[in-house]
């Protein structure tokens, strides 16, 4: 029998627009003080603001914290397109 793995939770917390948890991320593939870039299992995700830092980075659990002020956050689809939301709405 083979298994499929399950993917992993997929969850964000924002608390007062400075500390960001995210969970079900699978690589951070670009950070600065501007902006940061997590995969996650839900797409790409980018956060952009000022002050940013990663606080914590756990690929093993897919755990990641940052601080700083968070001022958009925005998924981006598998091609490079915006979200479907974003196309609706934006």
């Amino acid at each position: 029998m083979s298994e499929t793995a399950k993917p992993k939770k997929h969850t964000i917390m924002l608390d007062h627009r400075a500390r960001l948890l995210i969970t079900g991320a699978e690589d951070v593939s670009g950070f600065n003080e501007e902006a940061v870039s997590v995969k996650t299992t839900a797409g790409l995700l980018i956060v952009k603001g000022s002050n940013l830092h990663i606080d914590k980075l756990s690929l093993e659990t897919g755990d990641v914290s940052v601080d700083g002020k968070v001022d958009s956050m925005q998924y981006i689809g598998a091609d490079g397109s915006r979200s479907r939301l974003k196309k609706l709405f934006g």
